[in-house]
């Protein structure tokens, strides 16, 4: 899918206004700001080298790709800069690898699905008219969404850990429960995980854009307040993962507590039979002179003894409360 984003400046002063191309007599009519190209195919890349003479890689969102050649100048001021974005969703969370090239004052996007950041983009330069003024601008607005984005997702995390927290906090955690609860902490550590990695990797991207002194005045100041933001950010996801390993030992302490009074049955049951054995083992003896053995009330004696033995442990071992 190939899509471009044009600047309509005498409707609304900075207005971004999409078009869905489907066809190279369509790209050849746009003045876009912005192109946006989501699992594009081959003609479609061929339309983009016709129209713009930009080649586009077809390793271009590789996730292999060595980190030196992530962020990156050519000599004719083509700017090169990869960055990854966070999709949050029912299914799974993850993080999406995206190709900018700035090529001749247009931003130009390769990607393989569509990313929440970018709809929310499009969606606040709808509301917002003077929004966008060029094609860095969009790359900087991309970047501000996906901190806010990332802010969204961490409120999200920190809500669902509050609900953990309520059911691990609580009296009794059976083991059962203490299994749902550690599933549900180490998605939401997954999840925090791939924030703190996703805002790294914007910090990076808006630190190489100010390095290269291609923005103006009021892009060097926004491009400051985004890095402030993402300062904020780093700062919550430490204070989650403190949260979640307290939530963790937690709910580990509750498991050994519950498999320690298990073996604490054993262990009492074991001590109290102790006695009831000895007495059966003395009395299974085959010595010759054995009085209780020709006594009548041998066997009698000899079985409510061993009762007697088995029950004053018990009766002991309530009394410290070690049963409880």
């Amino acid at each position: 899918m190939l899509n471009v984003f044009t600047l309509d400046n005498g409707r609304l002063k900075g207005g971004l206004f999409q078009d869905e191309i489907e066809s190279a007599a369509d790209l050849a009519m746009a003045r876009p700001v912005w192109v946006d190209l989501e699992n594009p195919t081959s003609e479609e890349k061929g339309w983009i080298r016709e129209r713009f003479g930009l080649i586009i890689p077809e390793d271009i969102v590789d996730d292999d790709l060595e980190e030196s050649a992530r962020f990156y100048e050519e000599d004719n001021g083509e700017l090169h800069i990869r960055s990854d974005f966070l999709i949050e969703d029912d299914e799974s969370a993850r993080n999406v690898r995206v190709a900018f090239i700035l090529h001749q004052n247009v931003l130009f996007s390769v990607h393989n699905e569509d990313l929440p950041v970018f709809r929310l983009l499009r969606l606040r330069a709808r509301r917002i008219p003077a929004l966008i003024e060029d094609a860095k601008d969009v790359l900087l607005k991309l970047y501000d969404a996906d901190a806010e984005y990332s802010a969204d997702v961490l409120e999200g995390i920190y809500d669902k850990l509050e609900r953990i927290s309520a059911r691990v906090l609580k009296s009794d955690v059976n083991d059962a429960e203490a299994g749902e609860v550690l599933a549900a902490i180490a998605r939401e550590e997954d999840l925090n995980g791939r924030i703190r990695r996703n805002v790294m990797d914007t910090r990076r991207a808006v630190s190489f854009m100010m390095r290269s002194r291609m923005l103006n005045a009021e892009q060097f100041e926004e491009s400051r307040q985004i890095l402030r933001d993402i300062d904020s950010l780093d700062s919550h996801t430490a204070f989650l993962f403190d949260k979640i390993n307290f939530l963790m030992d937690a709910t580990v302490g509750f498991i050994n507590i519950n498999q320690n009074k298990i073996i604490k049955i054993f262990s009492v049951a074991s001590v109290a039979l102790l006695p009831p054995t000895l007495i059966a083992s003395i009395y299974g003896m085959n010595f010759k002179h054995m009085p209780e053995l020709d006594a009548e009330w041998g066997y009698p004696f000899a079985v409510a003894l061993m009762i007697a033995s088995v029950a004053a442990p018990f009766i002991y071992f309530r009394r410290k409360g070690w049963l409880r």
